[in-house]
This record gives C-alpha cells, structure tokens and sequence, in this order.
C-alpha cells in the first residue's frame, strides 16, 4: 500500500473473511458494542479546532468522521432490521461525501453523534447476538455492490469503526497538531 493509501487506509483495506465462525462473529459484535466508547475516548479532550483538523491532505475532521460514524451506522441497523424482516430488499444508497458536507456535520459537537452511536450499536451489538447461524447469511441488495449479507454486513462494520478510529489516532500522531 502505497503512503496515500496507508494515510486513508491506516488499518488496511476492508477483506471479507470467508472462515466465518461463532467466535469470530461473537468477536466482531464486541466490537460493535464498544465503538461508541472508543470513539468517546478517541475525541476527548480535542479542541474545536483539532475536531476541525483533517487527519490528512483531502480527507475529512475527526467532526466529520464522528457524525459521518453514526449516519452510516444509523442506515446498517435499518438495512439489517430489514433484511431480517423482509425478502432481500433493496436498500437506498447515500452519498457519504455530500452527507458530510452538511451544516449539522459541520457544526454539531461531536458528542451529540457520540450518543446516537451509543443507542445504535446497543440495539445492533443486541440484534446480531441473538441472530440464528441461519440469519447470518440473510442478504438485502445494495444498488451499488449488489447482494450483501449479514455476516458481510457485520465484518464490514466492524472493520469500518476501526477503521476510522485508526484515522482519528493519526491526526492525534501529526506534527503540525
């Protein structure tokens, strides 16, 4: 991976792991269930200039990626809850740049999103632990990537928190902070 990509990918790539097993979901819940405390951490004690400090050239704030977390968390759980209830529905795309170009992005504390994390991720951590091994290979059709399903759902989520934990640690690493 070439510097760019190491500073927009600081944890690596997302890879599907198709070795799927009851402890490695039970583990990718757990991670789930405590993003919204990492991320309360990650942000303490940053000040409302550093929340508005890209962690690299042309990438978001830490402000963005918080909020950025919960609206695409608030949208997993929805498309899960109706993956598990309906027959392979198809879910509405957003585009993730324009929502993090919006005024409340832009200007709410960071605190607000950090609570909504907080109730989203109980009630997933809560939904995919009692999940039968059946339901984990439930699918709802994304218009982009095409037909996702839980257990593709619940590795990439849980890589996509660390994923933007590790760009919110590497701001705090910068020289210029």
């Amino acid at each position: 991976m070439d510097q760019p990509d190491k500073l927009k990918y600081p944890v690596g790539t997302f890879s599907l792991d198709k070795d799927v097993t009851p402890e490695k979901r039970a583990t990718w819940i757990a991670e789930i269930a405590g993003l919204p405390q990492s991320v309360r951490r990650a942000v303490q004690g940053l000040s409302k200039e550093q929340l508005d400090i890209p962690y690299r050239e042309g990438g978001w704030n830490t402000r963005q990626i918080v909020h950025h977390l919960a609206d695409s968390h608030m949208n997993t759980l929805i498309r899960l809850k109706l993956c598990l209830t309906e027959k392979e529905p198809t879910i509405t795309a957003y585009s993730q740049d324009a929502w993090a170009r919006t005024a409340d992005v832009l200007t709410v504390e960071p605190h607000v999103s950090i609570g909504i994390l907080e109730g989203v991720h109980a009630r997933m951590a809560v939904l995919l632990g009692s999940l039968a091994p059946a339901d984990f290979a439930r699918t709802y059709r994304h218009p982009e990537r095409g037909p996702m399903d839980v257990d593709h759902t619940l590795q990439l989520y849980a890589w996509h928190g660390r994923h933007h934990l590790a760009q919110v640690a590497a701001l705090r690493t910068r020289q210029d902070w």
